[in-house]
């Protein structure tokens, strides 16, 4: 078990609020509440949670979408002593059903149910602690459910950690832009409201709406994934330029690696010194962290480890050398564990543990990411890698989204086959025409498809392999 010693996330979200209680603390669509006011929402719903036997180790699944009572659920949780866990309200029911069979609640929070009404008690519950301050649920590389628990527990000081890596300012004012159901966002609301912020978060996303609440709120800090930053740069330019963005500090970007002529777009726009990121799984092994002045001398690099260790190594297991691309292994410093698996089994040797992806270190020790291994298409016997592609296609201006899977191929073995949501008419020989002009031959997609619904969720995910299987 870890290391208890801390403030519990429930004691020092009641001390912010004694001390400033009529700051806002969150704001989603029409709704704002004060600091006192999210505190008595959050310690009605505590007293219930603690009236249906919640206590530290037990788990509260919260089945909502974005919006004050998933918060409420989440703070209430904490205060309980419970452990919360997402879980994404648009889910299939045999998805749903799957995750919370293995996660075993004490409670289930769903939208057919109601929160506390205004009435009740609004005194802080029995101060308590988390034995596990989060749960995650997540279907991986392989599409079957499986839940990361973090081991660290409810105390501020593990819980607000995305805050430093972050550059998050005490104070202010944060933008959240991704279902809460996603560790980054999760985890940047919690930090937000633990560095005292005010936190707006978005009932969904919607790039205009980004630049407008920026503007309306003073945002300083913005979590954001490769996908939203797309989208606000394929705005119009003049609605981008009128924008008024003099209060933002940071744009705190992970969940995915980011097209090099994207990240660069977004510096040239507002400067290197803004555009921070960080890469790491939600076991938190390691992490890299690297800002824009970093990257702009190490271009496409992730940075190097802020926490943890990296190693690459080759397919029989052997550490690779500077430049050489392989496998990513990471070992945290710590011979504790930083999180556990519940429905999965971990990829590890001796301390060292695998997600899949793959990438390589410089000379500097700054990683620079490829993709899954289970992504990878070999044609022909070369690599390719589809967020490369998808990348290039994306830089079209007709290309809203792009995915890129290998199918089957009589004298190549795979070919890439490039699925392409458009924001206008265009066709195969135009876009062909403009990835020739940024890929090798042997890259290029042998076919396309043309689609209308969105590729990715709204956190940016996209699953590749569910994608392939679909069309085989």
């Amino acid at each position: 078990m870890a290391d208890v010693l801390g403030t519990p996330i429930g004691a020092e979200l009641t001390r912010l609020a004694g001390a400033e209680p009529d700051l806002p603390a969150l704001t989603c669509g029409a709704v704002t509440l004060s600091r006192r006011e999210l505190e008595e929402r959050a310690n009605r719903f505590a007293w219930l949670l603690l009236d249906l036997g919640v206590g530290p180790g037990d788990r509260v699944a919260i089945v909502l979408p974005n919006g004050i009572d998933f918060v409420v659920s989440m703070l209430a949780t904490w205060k309980a002593g419970g452990t919360p866990l997402p879980v994404a309200s648009r889910m299939p029911p045999a998805e749903r059903t799957a995750i919370l069979d293995l996660a075993d609640p004490k409670v289930v929070v769903a939208e057919d149910g109601v929160l506390p009404p205004s009435m009740g008690r609004t005194e802080p519950p029995p101060v308590a602690v988390s034995r596990q301050w989060k749960i995650l649920a997540s279907g991986g590389s392989t599409g079957k459910p499986k839940l990361i628990a973090t081991t660290d527990p409810g105390v501020a000081e593990k819980a607000g950690v995305l805050g430093l890596a972050g550059q998050m300012p005490v104070g202010g004012t944060a933008l959240v832009t991704a279902p809460l159901t996603h560790n980054g966002p999760f985890m940047a609301l919690t930090a937000g409201l633990l560095f005292g912020k005010h936190v707006v978060l978005m009932e969904r996303f919607d790039a205009s709406e980004v630049l407008r609440l920026t503007e309306a709120h003073g945002i300083d800090w913005i979590y954001a994934v490769p996908t939203m930053m797309h989208r606000i740069w394929r705005l119009p330019a003049e609605q981008r330029d009128r924008a008024d963005l003099s209060s933002l500090q940071i744009v705190f970007h992970l969940g995915a690696p980011i097209a090099p002529w994207l990240k660069q777009a977004w510096i040239d726009w507002l400067g290197p010194e803004r555009i921070w990121e960080l890469y790491a799984g939600t076991e938190a092994q390691a992490a890299t962290l690297i800002s824009g002045t970093e990257w702009l001398a190490h271009r496409g690099s992730v940075g190097r480890p802020l926490s943890g260790q990296i190693e690459i190594r080759d397919d029989d297991g052997h550490a690779l050398g500077p430049d050489e691309v392989g496998e990513v292994w990471m070992r945290a410093l710590s011979a504790d564990p930083t999180y556990t698996y519940i429905g999965a089994t971990a990829r590890s040797d001796a301390g060292w543990e695998s997600l899949g992806d793959l990438g390589h270190l410089d000379a500097d020790g700054y990683l620079y990411l490829g993709d899954r291994s289970t992504d990878m298409i070999l044609v022909g016997g070369s690599n390719v890698y589809p967020a490369e592609i998808e990348g290039a296609l994306e830089e079209h201006p007709a290309v809203a989204c792009a995915a890129v899977i290998g199918l089957p191929d009589e004298d190549l073995g795979s070919v890439p086959h490039a699925i392409v949501q458009v924001s206008r008419t265009t066709d195969e020989t135009e876009l062909q025409a403009h990835l020739k002009e940024r890929l090798a031959a042997y890259k290029l997609p042998r076919t396309f498809e043309f689609v209308t619904e969105p590729l990715r969720d709204d956190a940016g995910k996209i699953r590749r392999s569910a994608l392939r299987a679909a069309r085989l």
